[in-house]
């Protein structure tokens, strides 16, 4: 989805700046083995809609939390498959590559239509995320800094925060290349585990001792509310057909994805499961604000603090390459870039609540981008080629993808809006 022309799909000619599916540590000059295409699989689905997954299964109860959990895993993993499946089928039918990215597939299927569908969802998925971040690491440092001082030089912490964040957002930003952030991004995943890794065992300690009354099931009223944060969680779709480029094996890489999916299942299952087991209904929309003031809270807070702060960047990069190769011909463009880190840090202010924001881009542009767009794409490819029951099945998940599109966006809404009226 990145060419310097509309009219062109072909990985033949390509703009200088990097592209939605440029490898952040750059091209690589061997094809992944298993264990490297397990490891990437990993790195671009877990991120931070994790911390949000307490909270979710406070208010889904802690059962229908994880029945969401693996509906949703089976359903991405499915739909990342029909993405490589639509690929090679196109392929096939050229003789030759030249699908890199979901925007490339986009083209292919529908032409400029479909590229412009995953551009702006792409856009909205990318930009709701760097939200989010703004608003987990002014949140978080206002609890740890700030949690009894209602002011800051007559800002309320949150508001201080991310004004504070502002100029070095923009300087970060300025960066062209991903691979100059490649080291940021490999330090945001090790913090991530491990901070994962410290609130569970945190968790688990403390539910020994305290024990809280808990809920199995919430009531259908949140049923979309959190499927929208368990479908954010499971973020990365964008990346399916560069890693099974990337796979050495093509041929087992439905495997390695699964393999990863059920691990990251199992892992964020726990993670929201203990973190609900060790504080009930005090759980907070972000779990680490649960932990107290330890050194071991106060260090693992801080750090995801930064790792958020330097990924910022990195997951705003696909939003300029939509912005700069559609109005500014490919070229870099450095106010464009300033225009949109303003805009999104204007929206972290006026977003009270993080699990709730989590939710409402889950379940819009993410259900969308995840769902509906693959089951579509695939359906329009192997309309000729499969029977009633492939054809019913992905029209299926078109259906129910825009219902849960619609109906999410409405819960999440009104869970906003309760807290800021």
């Amino acid at each position: 989805m990145v060419f310097a022309k509309e009219a062109s799909s072909s990985s033949q000619l390509l703009p200088p700046l990097p592209r939605e599916d440029t490898p952040l540590l750059g091209k690589a000059s061997h094809l992944s083995s298993q264990p490297k295409t397990f490891a990437n699989v990993f790195i671009a689905i877990v991120g931070a809609g994790v911390l949000g997954l307490p909270y979710t299964f406070k208010k889904t109860g802690w059962v229908f939390g994880l029945l969401m959990i693996l509906a949703v895993s089976i359903l991405t993993y499915h739909c990342m498959m029909l993405l490589v499946y639509t690929r090679r089928k196109l392929e096939s039918l050229q003789g030759f590559s030249k699908i890199n990215s979901f925007g490339d597939l986009g083209f292919s299927v529908c032409g400029s239509t479909g590229r412009i569908a995953v551009d702006v969802m792409i856009v909205l998925s990318q930009a709701g995320f760097c939200v989010s971040y703004l608003i987990f690491i002014a949140n978080t440092l206002a609890y740890v800094f700030n949690s009894s001082v209602p002011t800051i030089l007559w800002f309320k912490p949150k508001t201080f925060y991310i004004w504070s964040f502002f100029p070095f957002q923009l300087g970060l930003n300025s960066i062209p290349t991903l691979t100059h952030l490649a080291p940021l991004s490999i330090f945001a995943d090790v913090v991530d585990i491990g901070a994962m890794g410290v609130v569970m065992v945190e968790d688990i300690l403390i539910f020994v001792k305290q024990q809280p009354a808990l809920m199995a099931f919430g009531g259908l009223n949140v049923f979309f509310y959190g499927l929208g944060v368990a479908v954010y969680a499971f973020e990365g779709i964008g990346m399916a057909l560069p890693l099974e480029s990337e796979t050495r094996d093509k041929d087992k890489f439905g495997r390695i994805l699964g393999l990863s999916m059920i691990f990251i299942s199992l892992m964020y299952g726990g993670f929201g499961a203990l973190g609900y087991f060790a504080f009930g209904d005090e759980t907070k929309d972000i779990i680490t604000t649960n932990l107290g003031n330890s050194l071991v809270s106060i260090l693992v807070q801080l750090g995801l603090c930064v790792n958020l702060f330097f990924t910022f960047p990195l997951m705003m990069n696909p939003v300029y390459e939509v912005f700069e190769r559609r109005f500014f011909g490919g070229q870099y463009c450095l106010w464009q870039r300033w225009v949109v880190v303003l805009m999104v840090s204007l929206l972290a202010l006026s977003v009270p609540n993080f699990a709730d924001f989590l939710s409402l881009v889950g379940s819009s542009v993410c259900v969308i981008l995840g769902f509906v767009l693959p089951a579509l794409f695939h359906l329009m490819v192997f309309k000729e080629d499969v029977g009633f029951g492939g054809l019913a099945l992905d029209a299926v998940i078109v259906v129910i993808g825009l219902i849960i599109a619609v109906s999410g966006t409405w819960s999440s809404l009104m869970e906003i809006l309760a807290v800021t009226v």
